[in-house]
């Protein structure tokens, strides 16, 4: 009956005899494969070329996914082979059909993640396009596709892809096709209603049912907090979204935003760390329904399959998310404001600190997202001194255009609500410039225009000391100089330098340098840390002489610490009431 029932699908779905049918089955899930067959009808050319995608959604840098399939096979509609020729890595140019293409093969898939697919008797859990090829020039055609679970596993299905029967989904093209993972296990799963939307929360874990409900309840209200910043949810096709959550060993973390849905993975279970280390992804993932998803830039309408995407505006749409991040769990009571306040250090040091500053803006750092964004590469780079993540980069700007509206009356909530009516609410791309011209609309002309030439075209750091004494906030420097600026490890010669020195520090100037094993200093041999904090707490002078070993042969050179660049954040519980009431007005929830 069942496959009466599909078959019946196939020819009615939609219409559309020219529909794109999928079938994926998991017999060898223990050795992480997949089975796939696709069928393409009604092809009116002489040739098809049909290839895996390079990218994913979300994801701005190559993948390869074509690495992991194998056993393609080709056959008419009468089931006879046909010609197959391989015109670069990615492809498979079909040719030889009777009008209907059909396709087999076979996917190793072990990594489970934002990006990539893992199959195993845990789960299958699928990013689409590292599991599916798909037709170049029938884009456009509605999908169906069959997931042919594992029962004896007790597999459901949770994805954003509209159900039309069994365990069977359809999508009216393959973008949305591409856009929508998909998490086959025996999963737990908790919904709310919210203004007349479902939202539901698909948990993958080894976990009890309290350790879920109370993940639920902070979920709910990071959602209602999000939703309050915008006015409104967005309107979430088949009037649902998804939080797919995978907290399982196997995993890998990681936290991914699609349309109606979000890829959650943690090796963390909720009893073990993941109740306070994963629910930071959740708030994240969740605000990158407005900002990303539908708030959109321009460069990444359409979404390139075959090549790596490139946006100037990833400061705004990833950064001003990341943001909003720490400010909706403490808004949602899911963290302290002093947690939050004191977890603003970490980022402001890594950004105002890092001698990237003197070459690339905001923007040109979101250009840099191919090389970086779980790219690989094996020659190694000088991202210590010429990078900042643009999360962290426009996180801190977030922060800064926050506290500087809120100077004037206005808020960043009220803004990032305009960029929604006027470029999210409607799905119209906007350009960094259209991010500048809406400030300009809200806050005022010479206001927006002073801070994106200081701060988005420029790399002028903001008066912080201002900002944050007009909230309440404490930021302070130590003045003892210890500072050294190198990152150190244990090895069985002695300390090695792990990472490039950071440009202007004193290891830097004093000519150390990734790999240099550091033998003693002031003539007291270090094997630990403790040891390195040890002999330079002890030097009064802050000038040392320091032995150590490159390319097997022991070199001396001298160097003077510094006072540590680094900032503390705090609170300031003896602010002027005026400023306590501005903290309380950016701080509590809405």
């Amino acid at each position: 009956m069942r496959k009466i029932l599909i078959a019946f699908l196939l020819i009615s779905f939609m219409g559309n005899a020219q529909t794109n049918s999928y079938k994926i089955s998991f017999e060898n899930a223990v050795h992480h494969e997949a089975r796939i067959n696709i069928t393409f009808p009604e092809i009116k050319t002489s040739s098809l070329n049909i290839r895996m995608s390079r990218t994913s959604p979300g994801r701005y840098a190559l993948h390869e996914f074509a690495k992991n399939v194998y056993g393609f096979k080709a056959t008419n509609s009468q089931g006879k082979t046909i010609k197959v020729v391989r015109p670069d890595p990615y492809s498979w140019k079909v040719s030889g059909h009777d009008g209907t293409i059909n396709i087999e093969y076979t996917l190793f898939a072990n990594r489970g993640d934002g990006t990539y697919s893992q199959i195993d008797e845990t789960h299958a859990h699928l990013n689409i396009p590292a599991t599916f090829m798909y037709a170049e020039d029938l884009e456009h055609r509605p999908v169906l596709v069959n997931f042919d679970v594992r029962e004896d596993l007790d597999w459901k299905i949770a994805t954003q892809l509209k159900e039309e029967a069994g365990t069977t989904y359809s999508a009216p093209d393959l973008y949305y096709f591409m856009d929508s993972p998909t998490e086959i296990s025996n999963f737990s799963m908790k919904e709310f209603d919210l203004d007349g939307q479902e939202i539901r929360f698909v948990l993958h874990h080894q976990g009890t049912e309290e350790e879920f409900s109370e993940y639920f309840d902070q979920v709910k209200r990071i959602v209602e907090q999000e939703k309050a910043v915008y006015g409104e949810l967005p309107d979430f096709d088949y009037g649902k979204y998804t939080f797919l959550a995978c907290y399982m060993p196997n995993a890998s973390g990681d936290g991914m935003e699609h349309r109606n849905s979000t890829i959650l993975t943690s090796t963390r279970s909720l009893a073990e760390g993941g109740m306070k280390g994963n629910i930071g992804t959740v708030a994240h993932e969740f605000f990158h329904a407005w900002n990303v998803e539908r708030l959109r830039p321009d460069e990444l309408e359409p979404f390139d399959f075959a090549e790596a995407n490139m946006t100037g505006s990833l400061w705004f749409a990833e950064g001003f998310t990341s943001y909003y991040t720490g400010l909706m769990l403490c808004r949602a009571n899911v963290i302290s404001q002093e947690d939050y306040i004191n977890g603003l250090s970490g980022t402001f040091n890594y950004v105002w600190n890092s001698p990237a500053l003197e070459y690339f803006n905001p923007i040109e750092m979101s250009y840099q997202a191919p090389f970086v964004d779980a790219a690989t590469s094996v020659d190694p780079v000088n991202r210590e001194n010429t990078f900042i993540s643009y999360y962290s980069y426009g996180s801190v700007l977030g922060l800064a255009l926050d506290l500087s509206l809120r100077q004037h009356e206005l808020n960043l909530d009220d803004f990032m609500e305009l960029m929604w009516k006027k470029y999210g609410k409607s799905e119209v791309a906007y350009k960094v410039e259209d991010i500048e011209e809406t400030l300009k609309e809200y806050a005022g002309k010479q206001f927006a225009s002073e801070f994106f030439k200081a701060h988005i075209y420029s790399s002028k750091r903001p008066d912080y000391q201002k900002l944050f004494e007009s909230v309440g906030v404490k930021i302070e420097q130590k003045t003892n100089k210890d500072y050294f600026g190198a990152s150190l490890r244990p090895s069985e010669e002695g300390l090695e330098i792990i990472r490039n020195t950071f440009k202007g520090s004193p290891a830097y100037k004093s000519g150390l340098d990734s790999g240099d094993i550091i033998l003693s200093i002031d003539g007291n041999e270090v094997n630990t840390i403790d040891d390195f904090q040890s002999a330079i707490q002890t030097n009064a002078s802050g000038n040392i002489k320091l032995v150590f070993k490159r390319f097997g042969k022991e070199q001396e050179t001298a160097l003077s610490l510094e006072t540590n660049p680094a900032y503390s954040i705090s609170l300031d519980e003896e602010a002027p009431k005026k400023a306590l009431k501005n903290r309380k007005n950016w701080l509590e929830p809405k």
